[in-house]
């Protein structure tokens, strides 16, 4: 099952096991016997690799089959793998293995106290797509709450597997969350918003620590690229440096291949973003996961001049300076029946919920790059892609062009303006557009519509207070300063021209550089008469 080079990697990994794990097998030889095989070859090359992990046959038969079940002999938590953890989920099963067998959980002493504290059985199911590189984290982050609490389980299936459940369900965007049998959550979360959704006074808890924080001297909000580099950069010069962020990482999570950051030939978005925190983390940042920023004040205090940023759980942290960089989130086409179904046929990334229209037809709105990237990946799964570019010409690359021209089950429609989202109250069940050219209006029937428009900043809860272009960027020099003394901006979210993630970073380190200068002439003694 496993090349050389990564059954390598992972006996070195399995190393780090202090107590035993069992591999309980779940098989179905009847409806599913090449997966059943599948498991069984991965659990039983595993167990070779370490003297503590041994397969054994499962005893629950109400365990979904088949699956892989990993258990902590000396705690008894269970996580269980119902499909081949492969692809994106190898990664969830390495870190299944390495907890239950007592290696530390990268997680703050807070959360852990918080989640080995929860007095109360949970039962969670994520559905997933082996092709989706959002449904890992969420994944890993409840089977870390697993392996931290008995009381608490975590079943990943795969939902191209699972195809009854998905349709029984109505599972048309992953990953998909379910506890105890009711929708939990839809599309990336984290284990401070899982808390939240589970104790509502976890978020006023999470208030009342950040409000007994000392000020900082820079605070970055958000935790992008962009945010990241501003972070070590500020770090290094030995200042005060808080991170706080909605999510770490960023758009960059939801990115599949990266093949232009240099010195690294190809990559892919979690992989790129796990490495950016885990560098971050190297250095004395305080970071806040899972908190929103809502108001930018100006503020004078004891120490003298200084801004606040107000959260959306009432906390507030104040800063000698502040680094926005909050990124940028794809654009919506803001048209009826579009909420409506979203995570019910209308999707944003396709890498993820591809395989969930797997024969079906569907639509790709946009032909820019993304759009006929995402057009062309779909093609390969579903029966057709209708792409819908609203302006008279492809904006994509020609080499995309020509690849998408060369398959025959994807059609173009040039000068198409999507007016509505139509479905049957559950799912989506078509599209209407307009042709700009004749102004006639048409039915399209479709199972999913992918939309790929391009992004927009994540700059409003700042409209009023720095000064932006008509399209939300925040407008920078070139040291990062905005319109506001101490405050600074890098990455997606303000005027820089190109929206790579290799810019962002170099904005990030421009804008933290400039704000070092700013603390440095802010502090430095005020020239007396007799001086001068």
């Amino acid at each position: 099952m496993l090349d050389p080079k990564l059954s390598a990697q992972l006996k070195a990994y399995l190393e780090n096991l202090t107590s035993e794990v069992e591999l309980h097998l779940a098989l179905d030889e009847t409806l599913q016997p090449k997966k059943s095989q599948e498991i069984k070859a991965l659990a039983d090359e595993i167990a070779q690799l370490s003297p503590l992990i041994s397969v054994a046959e499962q005893e629950d038969k109400s365990v979904r089959a088949p699956s892989m079940q990993v258990v902590s002999v000396k705690t008894k938590s269970k996580i269980t793998f119902a499909g081949v953890p492969l692809g994106h989920e190898f990664t969830s099963l390495v870190l299944a293995l390495l907890h239950s067998g007592g290696h530390p959980i990268k997680l703050t002493e807070e959360q852990i106290d918080y989640i080995s504290n929860l007095n109360v059985d949970l039962a969670f199911e994520t559905f997933v797509s082996l092709s989706c590189q959002t449904c890992p984290g969420v994944v890993q982050a409840l089977n870390m709450m697993a392996a931290i609490n008995p009381r608490i389980t975590n079943t990943m299936i795969d939902g191209s597997l699972f195809q009854d459940e998905v349709k029984e369900r109505n599972i048309l965007s992953v990953p998909g969350v379910y506890l105890d049998g009711e929708l939990f959550s839809q599309g990336a979360v984290t284990i401070d918003q899982i808390l939240k959704k589970i104790d509502p006074n976890a978020g006023e808890k999470q208030a009342e620590q950040i409000n007994e924080k000392e000020p900082f001297e820079v605070l970055i909000v958000g935790g992008g690229p962009a945010g990241a580099s501003a972070a070590i950069y500020a770090a290094r010069k030995g200042i005060r440096t808080g991170i706080v962020a909605d999510k770490f990482g960023g758009q960059v999570a939801e990115t599949v291949g990266i093949e232009n950051f240099i010195s690294v030939k190809k990559t892919e978005g979690p992989k790129l973003v796990a490495g950016l925190e885990e560098h971050v983390r190297d250095y004395d940042v305080d970071i806040m996961d899972d908190n929103k920023a809502i108001k930018l004040n100006q503020i004078t205090t004891d120490m003298g001049n200084a801004i606040e940023i107000e959260l959306e759980n009432g906390a507030k942290l104040s800063s000698k300076s502040v680094i926005i960089a909050t990124g940028a989130r794809w654009r919506e086409m803001n048209v009826p029946g579009e909420q409506e179904y979203r995570g019910k046929g209308v999707a944003y990334c396709p890498h993820c919920d591809g395989p969930l229209f797997k024969g079906k037809r569907v639509a790709v709105i946009g032909g820019g790059n993304s759009g006929i990237e995402a057009a062309i990946d779909l093609a390969n799964i579903v029966e057709h892609v209708t792409v819908l570019e609203f302006d008279s010409q492809l904006r994509a690359d020609q080499v995309l062009q020509d690849k998408a021209n060369s398959m025959s089950n994807i059609d173009i429609i040039l000068n198409a303006l999507t007016t509505e989202v139509t479905g049957d109250g559950s799912r989506v069940n078509g599209l209407v557009y307009t042709d700009r050219t004749t102004d006639e209006s048409h039915n399209i029937e479709l199972a999913g519509i992918f939309v790929q428009i391009g992004l927009v900043p994540n700059s409003e809860w700042l409209k009023g207070d720095v000064e932006m272009t008509a399209r939300g960027e925040i407008e920078v020099n070139n040291k990062g300063e905005t319109s506001i003394p101490g405050v600074f901006a890098a990455g997606d979210v303000t005027t820089s021209a190109y929206k790579q993630i290799i810019i962002a970073m170099g904005d990030g380190a421009t804008a933290s550089l400039g704000a070092f200068d700013y603390l440095i002439r802010q502090s430095a003694p005020a020239a007396t008469e007799e001086a001068a």
